[in-house]
């Protein structure tokens, strides 16, 4: 009888609890895009994001490392394991689309941001494909706005990293070299 009343409190009470602090799915892909693929302005796509990477930014999210209110606010007392949950299902999600391959008058543009990357040794992190891996985001298919905003915010130190090596790599980038890599990798295939 006693083992009966303290199933049924922990139903009632401490599951409830637990559901409500597992952000939403469906509320995610409100924003993030069906798929997890973006349309909306600055939103970035979040399908195949390794999902440790994904861990990392959550948590940075739930402790208010980043400052995002909406995401902040989303992961607000979030457990470590329905971050986990969360991430694992976000890690699952397909690739985003490319943007379209661009016309001939812009392939002067796609080298430059090509020989930045090499000349900053993003295929080293990032990997050749710029599909990411472990604890370095998928680049590749990225929202071009978005990507904008994520490289401005490590040259003005607006967005945290959770290591410097971003800020240090952009800090030297102009904000043409800034635009054209954005450009670049949202169409990298």
């Amino acid at each position: 009888m006693r083992a009966a009343l303290v199933a049924t409190i922990f139903i009632m009470f401490l599951l409830p609890a637990y559901a409500q602090s597992l952000p939403d799915q469906a509320a995610c892909l409100a924003c993030h895009g069906e798929n997890g693929q973006s349309q909306r302005p600055e939103v970035p796509s979040l399908g195949a994001q390794p999902e440790y990477y994904v861990t990392i930014q959550l948590v940075m999210f739930r402790d208010k490392l980043r400052a995002v209110d909406v995401m902040n606010e989303a992961l607000a007392g979030a457990s470590d394991d329905s971050v986990r949950v969360l991430a694992r299902f976000v890690s699952k999600l397909p690739a985003p689309a490319p943007e379209p391959v661009p016309d001939a008058s812009d392939a002067t543009r796609i080298e430059r941001a090509e020989m930045l990357a090499r000349k900053n040794h993003c295929i080293i992190c990032h990997k050749p494909d710029f599909s990411g891996g472990h604890s370095v985001p998928r680049l590749a298919g990225q929202r071009e706005d978005y990507l904008v905003k994520a490289l401005r915010g490590y040259k003005d130190n607006s967005r945290r990293g959770y290591d410097a090596s971003m800020a240090d790599v952009i800090e030297p980038l102009s904000d043409e070299q800034i635009l054209d890599m954005a450009y670049y990798l949202a169409r990298v295939r």
